[in-house]
C-alpha cells in the first residue's frame, strides 16, 4: 500500500554533495590503511554500513511515495537485530571482563553509561532542529550518530579481534532504513540526498582508525568500553523500534490517507512481527556459524 506525498523538489535535491564526496574520498583512503594492517572485519562493516545506507538514500530519493508497511519492516528487522546482538555480545562481554576486574557492576556501570549518553545525545539533537543553523540538521545528526558508531564499533572489534562479523553487520543493518528516511526527508526540503555519502561513509572513518589503537590492558577499563558500547547500540536499538503512535514518523506517513486510524492499527501487528523476525534472524545465525 503505497501513500502519495507531494515531493516538493527542486533542481538542488540532484547536486553533488562536497561533503558527501569528501566522506567517499576518506573512506577510500581509510580502506587501504585496513587492508595494509590485516583490518578486515571493520573494513567490510564500513562498507557494508557504506552500501546499506547508499541502497536505502537511492531508493529514498527516487521515491515519489512512502510505504509504510515496508518502513515499519525496514525499523523493526533492523532494531530487533541490534538489540539482540548488544545482548547477546557485548552486555556479556562487559559482566565477564567487570567479574575479571574484581566487580561484574564495572560493565553494568558502562552500560548504563552508554544508554544516558546515547539518550542525551539524542535529545540535545532533537533541540537542534528548531534552530536556525547554518548547516542542513538531518545530515549533521545522521553523520555525528555514524560517526560515534564507528569509533564504538572500532574500539570492541580493536579489542576484541576474535569478535566475529555478526555483531557488526547486525549493528549497522538500521542504515537502510535510516538512509532511506532521510532521503525522503532531504528531498521533501530540495537538499541533496547526495549529503548522506557522508554518514554512508562515517562508519568506516572511524572504525578503521579506532581499531589500530593500542589498547590497554586494563580489564576494569575494558569493562566499561564493551559496557558503554552496548548501551549506546540498545539505545539505538530502541530510539529505531517502529512507534505506532499519535506524532510519530509512522503516524504522519498515515495521516495522508483517508483511513489513517485504521492503518496505524494494523500497522502496529507488522511492528511486533518485525522487530521479532529480526531478533530471531540473529539467534539462528549465530547458531549456524558457532563453532
Amino acid at each position: 500500500m503505497s501513500i502519495n506525498e507531494a515531493s516538493g523538489v527542486n533542481n538542488s535535491a540532484g547536486r553533488l554533495s562536497l561533503a558527501g564526496g569528501a566522506g567517499v574520498v576518506a573512506l577510500l583512503a581509510l580502506s587501504v590503511v585496513a587492508v595494509v594492517t590485516d583490518l578486515w572485519k571493520v573494513f567490510i562493516i564500513g562498507w557494508v554500513a557504506f552500501a546499506a545506507m547508499v541502497a536505502g538514500a537511492y531508493l529514498g530519493g527516487r521515491a515519489d511515495a512512502t510505504d509504510p508497511q515496508r518502513l515499519v519492516w525496514g525499523y523493526g528487522l533492523a532494531s530487533g537485530a541490534m538489540v539482540t546482538s548488544a545482548a547477546m555480545f557485548l552486555v556479556p562481554q562487559a559482566i565477564n571482563i567487570g567479574r575479571a576486574a574484581g566487580a561484574v557492576q564495572i560493565g553494568g556501570i558502562g552500560i548504563a553509561l552508554g544508554i544516558v549518553v546515547g539518550y542525551s545525545g539524542h535529545v540535545v539533537g532533537h533541540r537542534l532542529t528548531h534552530r536556525d543553523l547554518p548547516m542542513d540538521v538531518t545530515t549533521a545528526q545522521i553523520t555525528a550518530h555514524a560517526l560515534s558508531a564507528g569509533l564504538i564499533i572500532g574500539l570492541v572489534y580493536g579489542s576484541m579481534p576474535t569478535l566475529g562479523l555478526l555483531l557488526g553487520l547486525a549493528i549497522v543493518s538500521h542504515k537502510g532504513p535510516a538512509g532511506y528516511a532521510a532521503a525522503r526527508r532531504l528531498r521533501r526540503n530540495g537538499k541533496p540526498v547526495s549529503a548522506l555519502l557522508l554518514p554512508a561513509a562515517g562508519v568506516g572513518i572511524t572504525a578503521i582508525p579506532s581499531a589500530s589503537l593500542p589498547v590497554p590492558e586494563v580489564a576494569a577499563l575494558n569493562a566499561v568500553v564493551f559496557g558503554f558500547a552496548a548501551g549506546i547500540f540498545l539505545h539505538i536499538a530502541m530510539d529505531f523500534l517502529p512507534v505506532c503512535e499519535a506524532g510519530s514518523e509512522i503516524d504522519q506517513v498515515c495521516s495522508l490517507h483517508e483511513e489513517s486510524h485504521e492503518l496505524l492499527d494494523q500497522l502496529r501487528v507488522h511492528a511486533v512481527g518485525s522487530t521479532v523476525v529480526g531478533a530471531v534472524a540473529v539467534v539462528v545465525a549465530w547458531f549456524v556459524v558457532a563453532p
